[in-house]
């Protein structure tokens, strides 16, 4: 098993021949959502979250799966992001396994798994896929668009490819195009996956499963989502315990080596290596300014009314700076736009866990709709 659908998932087909940016067709295939609250009569109290690379489609709990949701605290009744004003939808990305399809899905073609036969995959296309969701639920205007991290990215091109899909904008430690030091830890990534002898050429199993170079992997992003002020404030130079010290005289011996192995542990086997490849180069190949207009030349090509950046000063992965940049070209495209940045200590992944600084900002600017 392959793929990791939560309860209570519902699913939109694409239109067969389905066309990525990088050529090829998908047939067969569908964007996996889920929603909260009402959309109203006249159908403009829609908000769109879309997402990082991992999340599935259950922000939040609801009527189809009463679960804690990845965005628990921000998605509800009377929350930032609230549900008694909005009716809110949240898309899986294309190319994952937690739904929408992607290289762990059937090839309704050939009756077998993608792997590697999945077409190349961009973030445009998931932008294409989330566009066709919209439009599929009878929405012509978004009152809002929000992304965050890697879903940062396909709102941008989102709003780009889709003038007036969306009134206004939430970037969430998102960005314009990936910058070098993200492009080199995701490589990283990647190449721990294929040089894992089990990934076997993306032929694996759950019997013969490339556990080590998704482990790796998963360290690798976990440091990066996270900051070391935090790392710092949080273990320290804390040691184990000598009865949870192995026998391997290179083995974990801190705290903060213990939090990452068993946080890798828990992801590997919820999360498919291929997917993880084609979801983490989409992020490098993404730049909004290919055109030759540089990133905020691309930015200042989108048409919305309002809009808000925010970010943390300890992000590495996506800096700071890139969400500047991103209300900065917003602006020069003629929408009333803000930059928030943050103090938050815990990086990259602040938006997931620093809901007492986050909230208020993405709740305050959604009342003002």
């Amino acid at each position: 098993m392959t793929e990791f659908i939560p309860p209570g998932t519902r699913f939109i087909p694409l239109p067969d021949a389905f066309a990525m940016k990088r050529g090829g067709t998908l047939d067969g295939a569908r964007v996996a959502y889920e929603t909260w609250g009402e959309l109203s009569p006249e159908r403009d109290n829609a908000v769109l979250i879309l997402t990082g690379l991992s999340p599935d489609a259950h922000a939040a709990s609801n009527e189809g799966n009463g679960d804690a949701g990845w965005w628990e605290p921000m998605v509800g009744p009377g929350k930032p992001i609230d549900t008694n004003r909005w009716f809110v939808i949240c898309v899986n990305s294309l190319g994952s396994c937690k739904g929408s399809t992607g290289p762990a899905s059937i090839n309704a073609s050939t009756g077998e798994l993608y792997r590697l036969g999945f077409p190349e995959l961009s973030i445009e296309d998931c932008a294409d896929s989330a566009a066709h969701a919209v439009r599929a639920l009878g929405i012509g205007t978004l009152a809002c668009v929000i992304g965050n991290s890697m879903g940062g990215m396909v709102s941008l091109a989102f709003l780009l490819r889709y003038p007036g899909i969306a009134r206004a904008h939430v970037n969430i430690s998102g960005a314009a195009c990936a910058l070098p030091f993200s492009i080199a830890i995701r490589s990283l990534q990647r190449e721990a996956i294929r040089l894992d002898p089990k990934w076997n050429g993306g032929n694996y199993d759950d019997a013969s499963y490339p556990e080590s170079g998704m482990r790796m992997a998963r360290k690798l992003g976990v440091i990066t989502y996270r900051s070391a002020l935090e790392w710092d404030g949080r273990f320290g130079r804390v040691r184990l315990e000598s009865d949870r010290v192995g026998g391997d005289p290179f083995g974990l011996e801190f705290e903060v080596e213990s939090y990452l192995e068993a946080h890798a542990r828990r992801f590997v086997r919820r999360f498919d290596p291929n997917c993880y490849l084609y979801l983490s180069r989409s992020m490098d190949w993404f730049d909004l300014g290919e055109a030759g207009l540089g990133a905020r030349g691309g930015l200042s090509r989108i048409r919305i009314e309002r809009a808000l950046a925010i970010g943390v000063h300890t992000d590495i992965l996506f800096p700071l700076q890139q969400q500047q940049e991103i209300a900065e070209g917003l602006g020069d495209g003629g929408a009333n736009a803000q930059f928030i940045p943050l103090e938050s200590p815990q990086g990259h992944d602040a938006f997931l866990v620093d809901i007492a600084r986050f909230g208020p900002a993405v709740g305050a600017f959604l009342a003002a709709l």
